[in-house]
């Protein structure tokens, strides 16, 4: 590992507890503790605690906040109610059709400040976050906002699976816990867990209910290690990287850098719903890239992303060959993400494919290391987590 990778505030805690470090995207993160399969596990059974802090967090303020990043962003802004957050992507007017997907990001509304200023949040991938700051900063106006990348002053925590709420909300002031064990999804608060002031979202990566926690850097050990005590008792384990990854695959979420691309169609990979060509009073909005997507949006995507279920444990990795059952010269896609998924007990994938060869129940192959495997084309997400008992 590169001595010049950055490092979150919990770096050392995970080290002490036996966390396998790894390089990812430039910071120094943990991969596993113990197994992936048994931090994937205890995130569906129990809960699961992720350190998230190398994902970018940006802070928009000022009174031509909420118009600029209107301006920008693919989701309206303008209509956002407070504590509100959105899914969306970042993009520029560049490349040869119009378009470069530059990240996917969650923008939040924040309490407005006291002088009634309104404060906005972005939370951007790592590996993305220094090219979103220069295109953002690029498009800043003489006045009237203020963008700052907070990342590396701030911590994020991930609280995620089925008794996360619950957890968290042991760690907070009546009144508190109560607002946010009443978080619809996509809202947020700010509040205090285990005594330090805390945002926290009703967000995820996982398929899974749960939080989202950012912190001051200097709160983080303190809020992950009261996080971590009270939920040991309960089946709570410290996950890396890895069952993140596999979570969020049988969740049929996307990630950038495989099934979302800079050049990506959005609306072939399922993110259609990410993009408000329209805004709230029925007018065409401007954002960069808002004329390709319109002429994407009437043009039917050649390919189109699909699920996987392949047969037995073997998973086909990203870049494989999907083919015609029994002719491995007819390539009708590729594997954009492929795992051993625990939940499901056996290897899936998410891939695209030639849209006549999308249908449900559809039989094709994956290559792996040139050997086909039988798969069936299966709806996303893999996984759905069971409804809630009245």
């Amino acid at each position: 590992m590169s001595e010049t990778m950055l490092e979150t505030p919990l770096a050392a805690w995970h080290v002490t507890h036996g966390g396998r470090m790894v390089d990812f995207a430039g910071w120094r993160m943990p991969v596993q503790y113990t197994s992936i399969v048994e931090e994937h596990l205890a995130t569906r059974r129990a809960a699961g605690i992720f350190d998230v802090s190398h994902m970018g967090r940006l802070s928009v303020t000022g009174p031509a906040a909420i118009g600029w990043l209107e301006s920008l962003l693919t989701r309206r802004v303008a209509d956002m109610a407070e504590g509100q957050v959105r899914y969306t992507l970042v993009t520029s007017d560049e490349g040869p059709t119009g378009i470069t997907i530059l990240d996917d990001a969650l923008v939040t509304r924040e309490r407005d400040a006291a002088d009634g200023t309104p404060r906005l949040s972005l939370v951007v991938n790592a590996s993305n976050r220094e090219r979103v700051v220069a295109w953002l900063s690029s498009r800043l106006p003489a006045e009237g906002v203020s963008l700052v990348d907070q990342t590396c002053q701030t911590a994020m925590i991930a609280v995620q699976g089925p008794r996360a709420v619950e957890l968290v909300t042991s760690l907070c002031p009546a009144a508190e816990a109560a607002a946010i064990a009443a978080l619809k999804n996509y809202r947020a608060i700010t509040g205090s867990v285990a005594g330090r002031p805390a945002a926290v979202s009703r967000t995820g990566y996982t398929g899974e209910d749960g939080l989202e926690l950012v912190t001051s850097a200097a709160d983080a050990v303190a809020v992950w290690e009261a996080i971590a005590a009270a939920g040991g008792p309960l089946g709570l384990l410290p996950c890396g990287l890895g069952a993140r990854d596999t979570l969020r695959l049988e969740a049929g979420m996307p990630l950038y850098g495989h099934e979302l691309l800079a050049d990506s169609d959005p609306f072939a990979i399922g993110l259609g719903f990410a993009i408000n060509l329209a805004g709230a009073d029925g007018s065409p909005r401007t954002f960069p890239g808002a004329a390709a997507l319109r002429a994407m949006q009437q043009t039917p995507p050649g390919r189109v992303r699909v699920g996987l279920v392949g047969e037995g444990r073997r998973a086909a990795r990203e870049g494989a060959a999907v083919t015609l059952p029994g002719d491995a010269a007819a390539v009708v896609g590729t594997v954009t993400s492929g795992s051993f998924c625990p939940t499901l007990g056996t290897a899936a994938a998410m891939a695209l494919v030639d849209r006549e060869a999308a249908a449900t129940g559809t039989r094709l192959d994956l290559l792996i290391r040139d050997t086909p495997v039988a798969a069936e084309v299966t709806p996303l997400p893999f996984y759905k987590r069971p409804a809630p008992q009245p």
